[in-house]
């Protein structure tokens, strides 16, 4: 009898469970967002950032903030409260600043490994180097072929009289390649010995500009082949960009770069995690993302800068027009932090009194 019962009572849950409605399927979580801080010079191929997204079921938002220093002293400020998850560009111009603020979550990634020791300038790796620049002296090589000039080696070349008023320079509290030129002649005579440079070369007819788009485009005879200076403080990759945005187009490139000893200062840029972010594992991989070959092969071309992982390989053209130093210029970022500003205002009472 009982025997019975308890087949009657498993035959009524088995028809029970067979008239319930089947169980709907899980619908799939939709894309997280992970927020990006940037400086505005920041590209990158649509393609690459589609295919991130894809892979990792994420949408990017890219927040534009100002220039380094902007963008900087924004994710400073707001460190207890941060706008984004991660933040690219800070240079080594501001990194102490940004160290000492603490803004930044460790993250040792594994691409690490393919990046070489000069570029890691933070031992604790809570900034992981991207990408590199150069600001040189750039010049015309049709100008100096025309007559006859030998193009200067070095920065005591440029106090010759041969050279008097040939050069551009940019303002250093207004322009970011005039303050790395100033940082490279601070590494090249030191904090005793660099105004008396810059008073030879106001002696020898300098010229300052305000910002780079004026030196280069207005005073510079290299690009507009009107300017009155055939040498310009500017990016080691503008003899690339020359060549991609020629028009006509043409082969080469008609400047080139001086890439003598302590020529160049050389300016690294950052990526980081920022601390408080509730997207830590995809900030990870964002960052492994920026350290990676496909967007570091990317970089050139959108940005005008210089892989850091040795195993990324440079466009044919930047390959084929730009120069890059051997001994670039360097200073030490808290040193840097420490002085910016009275080196910016000594120089202003030398060169611009």
């Amino acid at each position: 009898m009982k025997t019975a019962r308890v087949f009657l009572v498993l035959a009524l849950i088995g028809l029970l469970a067979a008239c319930a409605p089947a169980a709907a399927p899980a619908t799939p979580a939709g894309p997280a967002t992970l927020t990006v801080m940037t400086h505005d010079s920041f590209a990158v191929s649509e393609e690459l950032i589609r295919q991130f997204e894809q892979e990792n079921n994420v949408t990017l938002v890219f927040a534009k903030s100002g220039d380094t220093g902007a963008a900087v002293n924004l994710a400073v400020l707001s460190k207890d409260a941060p706008r984004a998850d991660v933040f690219y560009g800070v240079d080594n111009t501001f990194l102490s600043r940004a160290l000492e603020a603490g803004i930044f979550e460790p993250y040792a990634s594994p691409l690490l490994a393919d990046i070489p020791a000069e570029f890691k300038l933070d031992p604790a790796n809570g900034a992981l180097p991207v990408d590199y620049g150069d600001v040189c002296i750039n010049y015309d090589k049709a100008y100096f072929a025309g007559k006859g000039l030998a193009v200067p080696a070095s920065l005591d070349d440029l106090l010759k009289p041969e050279y008097r008023g040939l050069l551009v320079t940019e303002n250093p509290a207004t322009s970011s390649p005039g303050l790395a030129f100033l940082m490279a002649t601070i590494a090249q005579y030191g904090p005793e010995g660099y105004l008396a440079y810059w008073q030879g070369l106001v002696d020898n007819g300098l010229v300052v500009a305000s910002d780079w788009e004026t030196a280069y485009y207005t005073n510079f005879s290299g690009s507009s082949g009107k300017g009155a200076q055939p040498m310009v403080v500017s990016y080691g990759s503008s003899p690339a960009a020359e060549v991609i945005f020629a028009d006509p187009p043409r082969e080469d490139a008609p400047t080139a770069s001086i890439v003598g000893d302590n020529a160049c200062f050389r300016q690294i840029e950052f990526v980081g995690i920022l601390k408080g972010t509730q997207q830590r594992a995809l900030a990870e991989k964002f960052v492994d993302f920026m350290l990676g070959t496909a967007f570091q092969e990317d970089m050139p071309l959108q940005m005008f800068v210089f892989p850091v992982n040795s195993q990324a390989q440079l466009p044919d053209v930047f390959a084929r027009n730009v120069q890059i130093p051997a001994k670039p210029a360097t200073l030490d970022p808290a040193r840097i932090n420490a002085n910016r500003e009275a080196w910016i205002n000594a120089w202003t009472e030398v060169v611009l009194k």
